[in-house]
């Protein structure tokens, strides 16, 4: 059976708050990236929701929605669903936070849009508040956090892929690499191409064949990990984003839904 789950304990209540204040359903997996195996993978998706005042104003908080084509625990399987949808103010500080996952709906390509309203689209401009040179460090803490879960430092919670043929989870290290690439890119322009562009997305479709030994996935792993740092130091960017603009963003959107009756 599918699974949801969410800090609101009503499940259906929080379905309809995801449902009817959604504002952007984006695809944020390896095939939003380029890097998928057609038929293998499951689909990885996330939403914005505005919530209802009282959820906002009140003591109750809707934070996350999650649904998942699988039962709790089970991996996903091909053509298997993991939806994620946020609230709107908490989408935005995981954000400024510059995490590399969230920060995908700002830069996904028309054909990954699943569901977009103005204020959708009125977010996905505002790309450039996010963005500083503060995004590099979450970069790195994912990345080192990626590297030690592929050295067995910590436990790795992903289902490993090709493991018992290669020695070692191929589309975990390179997912590594690819937030590796993607926090240099942009940390020097600003924003992130998608899909990952070539000659990089070969490199990564090659790591995740399993034609790339351990040993030098590790070394890739510590030269990509200089890059980021020397990308941290040297961007032009912001040290900061623009908090001021994004929350203007948020009193003004959140108005907006209630008088339209948006949310639900």
């Amino acid at each position: 059976m599918p699974t949801s789950h969410s800090r609101e304990p009503d499940i259906d209540r929080a379905r309809e708050i995801a449902e009817r204040g959604l504002i952007l359903r984006t695809t944020v997996g390896s095939v939003v990236h380029g890097l998928s195996n057609p038929g293998t993978d499951d689909r990885d998706e996330m939403g914005i929701c505005v919530e209802p005042p009282a959820y906002l104003l009140g003591f109750r908080r809707f934070e996350h929605f999650v649904y998942r084509t699988q039962p709790e625990g089970a991996p996903s399987g091909p053509g298997d669903l993991d939806l994620t949808v946020y609230g709107l103010r908490k989408w935005c500080h995981l954000a400024l936070k510059g995490s590399p996952t969230v920060l995908l709906p700002l830069f996904v390509p028309d054909e990954h849009v699943i569901a977009s309203t103005d204020l959708g689209r009125e977010l996905q401009a505002l790309a450039p508040a996010f963005v500083s040179r503060a995004a590099g460090r979450a970069f790195l803490g994912y990345l080192d956090g990626q590297r030690q879960g592929l050295t067995g430092e910590r436990h790795a919670t992903r289902t490993r892929e090709l493991s018992s043929r290669h020695g070692y989870d191929t589309k975990y290290a390179m997912h590594a690499l690819r937030i590796a690439h993607q926090g240099v890119e942009l940390l020097t322009t600003g924003r992130i191409t998608l899909p990952v562009g070539e000659p990089a997305r070969g490199s990564l479709r090659e790591v995740r064949a399993g034609g790339v030994p351990l040993a030098e996935v590790l070394d890739r792993l510590g030269e990509a990990t200089a890059r980021l740092e020397k990308a941290s130091r040297d961007a032009s960017l912001p040290a900061k984003s623009d908090v001021a603009t994004i929350d203007g963003f948020l009193v003004d959107a959140y108005r907006r839904a209630w008088d339209a009756n948006l949310t639900a």
